[in-house]
């Protein structure tokens, strides 16, 4: 099947990343309908056009897009959809899950005959709102590539990693790089100022070197001045993160201590009252 501008769309989950996604799908062109466990996240983008998505008639939508915070929310969203998915829908996971939540939850959609596609994208919120996204995607060949037309509006591309799972698996791998990666920039920062050097000049300083990267180029001016706002990455994401690549690395027996060690730094910082912080904010904890 392929899927056009006339696909009625039902997209779940308007956080930080949904809501700028569907944003872009509305302002394409396409019939979205909208749903958010807390419903006042949909008012912006009704205003916009979408429509108030009712669950009970979600087996209208041959697509449905989720983006939710974690694999409770998305086992949770999944039971209270379940019963009324029909034959031949196919849905697209855009959040960062395990992959044995994600091969269950396909599994549980297959019972249904529903397809299931895990999706996860990087690239921020402000990938998210230019449409710049990298998406990688496990599962059927052919549906990720008819899901093209949908894919090219969030994203610059789209990779399939292999079968089911092996997306999230992907985005695991990348979210360990970013976040060890970002305890290193606190540190790197820290470490600067305390030896007299403007910070603020380590982004542009660095670009184009060895240590240059995105994360580095959106978190070093952001810890150099304590920008904390807005809220581009939030800390109990990438502590979430982490730990799925720290349960994945043990069911193949693999040790990986640069990850751990990342993971207490987060967990630390999360537990002291910054889970729903920035990224940027670690710098505090190193500065501490």
């Amino acid at each position: 099947m392929s899927f056009d501008r006339n696909t009625k769309i039902a997209f779940l989950g308007m956080g930080l990343m949904g809501s700028r996604m569907a944003t872009r799908l509305i302002q394409a062109g396409f019939d979205v309908a909208v749903w958010n466990r807390t419903a006042s996240a949909c008012d912006v983008l009704i205003d916009m056009g979408a429509t108030a998505l009712d669950v009970q008639n979600i087996g209208q939508y041959p697509v449905i897009l989720t983006c939710l915070a974690d694999d409770a929310a998305v086992q949770a969203v999944f039971d209270h959809i379940q019963h009324q998915l029909t034959a031949g829908q196919v849905i697209v996971d855009f959040s960062s899950l395990s992959v044995d939540k994600t091969k269950a939850l396909a599994q549980q959609a297959q019972n249904q005959q529903v397809q299931w596609i895990d999706s996860p994208v990087s690239g921020g919120t402000a990938g998210a709102e230019q449409g710049t996204l990298v998406i990688f995607a496990g599962g059927d060949t052919q549906t990720i590539q008819d899901l093209s037309l949908i894919y090219n509006v969030l994203s610059q591309r789209v990779t399939r990693m292999g079968e089911t799972g092996t997306g999230q698996a992907t985005k695991i791998c990348n979210q360990l790089i970013v976040a060890a990666n970002s305890t290193l920039i606190a540190e790197a920062v820290a470490l600067a100022r305390q030896a007299g050097v403007d910070t603020t000049l380590l982004a542009p300083a660095l670009a184009g070197g060895f240590a240059d990267s995105k994360p580095f180029q959106i978190l070093s001016p952001r810890m150099a001045t304590h920008t904390f706002e807005p809220v581009q990455w939030k800390v109990q994401t990438l502590s979430k993160d982490l730990n799925n690549a720290m349960q994945l690395a043990e069911q193949f027996n693999l040790n990986i201590p640069v990850a751990k060690q990342a993971l207490s730094q987060l967990k630390t910082h999360q537990n002291n009252g910054y889970a729903e912080a920035d990224l940027a904010t670690v710098i505090q904890l190193v500065e501490s």
